[in-house]
């Protein structure tokens, strides 16, 4: 088609296929609906990347639940974190007392969850774990405690099913080795 572009054509190599996304997401849900049974459980995602991630979760889980929302940025439009978190948007409800399950796409430094979570602590919840999409094979100045991981992956740049290179490719449906030379001028 004239004018159109094709986004697979920026990947370098799938990494983790979609059907084996799917599957592994309601082996995820399981294991969390086995652990919050008689509890009410919070998922908050963080926007952007983890929004797929959480719906498709969510959508597996056979047991009431409450969603709500961050949005945090240490990236920008670059690769690698920049070490410098912001909050852009905050959770809507308090969190006091609630078993709050964080949906994160992607740990990379842990800087940016290791803060978020700091930030929730003080919050006073019930109960605070993380469930990761991915988790990078990266030494990190203190490893993160994670609840549930999806995918232990190589250390390199990935897109798709929520993640993304300057806001595009997140509607990709697996996880894929993004070309270098799509970033290489950054």
């Amino acid at each position: 088609m004239p004018g159109s572009s094709d986004i697979h054509h920026d990947i370098e190599e799938i990494l983790i296929a979609e059907p084996v996304l799917r599957a592994r997401v309601e082996e995820l849900a399981h294991a969390i609906a086995e652990d919050y049974a008689a509890k009410d459980l919070l998922l908050v995602g963080i926007l952007k990347g983890a929004i797929l991630f959480m719906v498709d979760l969510a959508r597996a889980l056979e047991l009431p639940l409450e969603m709500d929302f961050m949005a945090v940025s240490s990236y920008g439009n670059s690769t690698e974190s920049s070490g410098v978190v912001r909050i852009l948007k905050d959770l809507e409800h308090s969190i006091t007392g609630k078993h709050v399950l964080v949906v994160e796409d992607i740990v990379d430094s842990g800087l940016t969850l290791r803060y978020l979570l700091e930030n929730l602590e003080r919050r006073h919840p019930a109960s605070l774990r993380v469930c990761a999409l991915l988790d990078k094979e990266k030494v990190q100045d203190k490893p993160l405690e994670l609840a549930y991981i999806g995918f232990t992956i190589p250390d390199r740049f990935v897109v798709g099913y929520g993640l993304d290179y300057a806001q595009k490719y997140r509607n990709l449906p697996y996880i894929g080795v993004l070309k270098p030379s799509v970033y290489a001028e950054d």
